[in-house]
């Protein structure tokens, strides 16, 4: 099922290669929980920026190896390269334009102890 999504003034757009049943996770870390971001979690090769790359600036913390994508325009970061998925994408649940045809499951991630919930997490995939 192909779905899409966009920042707020829609500068920035995307489209996700996803099955009906999806596992979002939600963090409790500061920027998480300051933004609102809803990770689905998508591989590289399911993902397809549709416009805006121009559009988008990074900003990068801690270790530096997540990179955080926001649009330029509005501030709203819709998706992202997350340290804990290397090979995939982090996609807002929130930026995505309909998602009334998913069957989404919800997963606590705890990203104020990233450390410790990355081992869990890396366990499951």
């Amino acid at each position: 099922m192909r779905v899409s999504g966009s920042c707020h003034c829609g500068a920035v757009r995307f489209e996700v290669e996803v099955s009906g049943g999806v596992e979002v996770f939600d963090c409790n870390c500061s920027l998480c929980s300051a933004t609102g971001f809803r990770h689905l979690i998508v591989p590289h090769d399911d993902f397809r920026l549709v416009e805006g790359e121009t559009a988008l600036t990074s900003y990068r913390f801690g270790t530096g190896t997540a990179n955080h994508l926001f649009c330029s325009r509005c501030g709203v970061k819709s998706f992202y390269q997350p340290r804990s998925h290397p090979d995939s994408w982090s996609v807002n649940l929130n930026a995505i334009d309909d998602i009334s045809g998913l069957a989404i499951s919800f997963t606590a991630f705890d990203g104020r102890n990233w450390e410790q919930a990355a081992v869990a997490l890396s366990d499951r995939f």
